[in-house]
């Protein structure tokens, strides 16, 4: 076995999305585990990156630290709260290509509104939005009243409105630097976070993927991680790509590798795109329990974990659910998950579905529940099936891009379901409901054994082989 202290290459590790909030979804979930996987296997620590000008921050991480999903050796930086203590060396001033002028000397603009970000009592940032809604500017302040940085979107280039000036101050609120792009902001920030020390940056947001492919340095490697499928609808693999991918996906070469969490998705990039020699494919990992319990559950207690939104389609599961309970089946759904689709979906459920609400331990459910459903439109790799197979509860999924058909074994330890239809859906409930329970067992023991192929040691392991394979591939193209 490979000592855990060689399971990652030598290098500082940096995990970059835009935004952590409390109600995060299976993108945010995956890159903290992974993260704490990372510093309890592989003995790094991980810096957590976020860019969004967010106020809640600190009371944001002590929760995180409560419920354990920062652990020590994981920090949560966010680029407005860095910036608001430390200096950021470097750069230049051009007031002229740049104009700065702070919200507090522009007169007032009919139709235009302020909105102020607080934290308690104190004004963090002031957001200037036309009649439309459209953000002209935003100015961020330090703690102490000082004003931080000034970004306009209201600028003049070539005699056209739309282009930005970005300029930090210094402690006095004098302009000290600035930037024609607010990208430029962020990659000097992780200039100055990294200092030149080798370092790797996995980049798990497709915002912030957008502007990191222009970030080339000799000393970080850029990994970018695929959470979700790249092309619109269900057809593949020659299907419509999804415009908020475009950027990065016409531009795969210019991270030093590129994960997706599935071998259909890599070769389906591949007919799509061409060859790329730093595609790889790293599943998502799980610290999977100890022998779950395989009998005594009962066979009509469904769970489904999922946000209620229009693309995890839970309305196709109440209703296969209800119309079972309607003739006669003994079944029963507990719902954990919220989102703007819960009223609509409170008005479909009978007495045997319950929405319950977001839990951050709802996945411990799971190992009461005898089966979960998973009725989403379109997925990267949904962790949740990994999750179920563990706790020896069995998924049920439509066979959507991408993960279903990669974790589950139709039949053997869940069930397949052709993608969007309601009434084979509820057909596989009844089916498993119906089975007799040495069968239920058997497939039960199936599902905890095929789930440990996504250990987090396994996966680790995994993530260290692609991190050297991708320094690798930047020495020898250097300029790619």
């Amino acid at each position: 076995m490979v000592p855990f202290r060689t399971m990652l290459p030598a290098g500082r590790q940096y995990a970059l999305t835009w935004a952590v909030e409390d109600s995060w979804g299976g993108m945010t979930s995956a890159m903290l585990h992974r993260s704490r996987a990372f510093v309890r296997l592989g003995r790094h620590p991980v810096s957590v990156l976020t860019f969004d000008p967010d106020p809640d921050y600190p009371a944001r991480e002590t929760r995180l630290r409560a419920d354990g999903r920062l652990v020590e050796g994981m920090s949560l930086l966010n680029l407005w709260d860095w910036l608001r203590e430390h200096p950021l060396p470097g750069g230049s001033l051009a007031l002229d290509k740049h104009p700065f002028t702070p919200l507090s000397e522009l007169p007032e603009a009919s139709g235009e509104t302020l909105v102020e970000r607080r934290r308690g009592d104190v004004v963090l940032s002031r957001v200037r939005r036309s009649a439309s809604g459209e953000i002209l500017q935003t100015d961020h302040f330090r703690l102490d009243g000082s004003l931080l940085l000034s970004e306009r979107r209201d600028v003049a280039e070539r005699g056209v409105l739309g282009g930005k000036a970005v300029v930090l101050c210094d402690r006095d609120g004098h302009p000290a630097r600035s930037w024609g792009r607010t990208a430029h902001l962020y990659r000097a920030w992780l200039d100055a976070l990294t200092r030149r020390h080798p370092s790797f940056l996995v980049v798990d947001s497709k915002t912030v993927a957008r502007w990191v492919l222009e970030y080339r340095r000799a000393h970080a490697v850029t990994v970018h991680v695929v959470h979700a499928s790249h092309l619109v609808g269900l057809e593949r693999p020659h299907g419509k790509l999804r415009e908020s991918r475009r950027a990065v996906f016409e531009n795969l070469s210019a991270f030093d590798a590129v994960a997706v969490l599935t071998p259909r998705q890599r070769d389906d990039i591949v007919a799509l795109l061409g060859p790329h020699d730093n595609l790889e494919v790293v599943p998502n990992s799980r610290d999977l329990p100890a022998a779950p319990r395989l009998t005594g559950r009962p066979a009509g207690a469904g769970v489904m974990l999922a946000s209620l939104t229009a693309r995890k389609r839970v309305q196709h599961a109440i209703e296969a659910v209800t119309g079972l309970r309607a003739h006669g089946v003994d079944v029963e759904l507990d719902v954990w998950g919220e989102g703007e689709e819960r009223e609509q979906l409170a008005a479909i459920a009978d007495d045997g579905v319950r929405l319950r609400g977001h839990a951050p331990d709802a996945a411990a459910r799971l190992e009461g529940a005898s089966f979960l459903l998973s009725t989403s439109a379109s997925e990267g790799f949904p962790l949740v099936l990994v999750e179920a197979l563990a706790a020896g509860c069995i998924p049920i999924a439509y066979d959507v891009p991408y993960g279903p058909a990669d974790i589950i074994e139709d039949g053997v330890n869940g069930f397949l379901v052709p993608a969007g239809d309601a009434d084979a859906l509820a057909d596989a409930v009844a089916r498993f409901v119906a089975m007799p329970e040495e069968r239920r067992v058997r497939m039960r023991a199936a599902a905890v054994k095929s789930a440990r192929r996504f250990t987090d040691e396994n996966i680790t392991r995994e993530w260290g082989r692609v991190m050297r394979r991708a320094r690798r591939r930047k020495l020898r193209h250097p300029d790619r």
